[in-house]
């Protein structure tokens, strides 16, 4: 009795850690054995151009320029984003170095804007450009507008 009661509880705890095994697997990325082709690159790369656009569009509607602003604001930050990748595909001989020219990218790119726009868009570009942009939000604020605005068709 004592070898059945060790029997099933060994196979009890067998595939209680079989399970947690397979559950841990499914998160995982599947690793493909190719090199990917010229298409697929071509087709990432448009993609990760199209996600910067919305994402900059959506930075832009949370400051509080005029038009020819955010213009200008919008080339600036596609130059930003360009120069910061120049400098992270870039060789250095140490990290830090890598650092500290993104760091001197950051604290002079914007310095010509500082005196066309207001205080308050300028500390959110700052953000922005550290990475404190939160674009839930204003996902969030844009869904809720065009569902006000079908409410108010629905109504007339």
């Amino acid at each position: 009795m004592k070898k059945l009661v060790l029997l099933v509880f060994a196979i009890l705890m067998g595939m209680n850690i079989h399970a947690q095994r397979q559950r841990g697997n499914m998160n995982r990325i599947p690793e493909t054995n190719r090199e990917p082709t010229e298409q697929e690159i071509a087709k990432r790369e448009r993609e990760m151009e199209e996600r910067k656009e919305e994402y900059i569009d959506n930075f832009l509607t949370t400051l509080e320029a005029d038009e020819f602003q955010k213009h200008i604001i919008k080339q600036n930050i596609n130059s930003f984003f360009e120069a910061k990748i120049v400098i992270i595909n870039a060789k250095f001989e140490h990290y830090l170095d890598r650092i500290k020219a993104i760091e001197d990218l950051e604290n002079t790119h914007f310095k010509e804007l500082e005196e066309l726009i207001s205080e308050g868009d300028m500390t959110k570009i700052k953000e922005m450009i550290k990475g404190k942009f939160d674009e839930k939000e204003v996902v969030k604020k844009k869904k809720k507008k065009r569902k006000n605005k079908k409410r108010k068709k629905d109504k007339d």
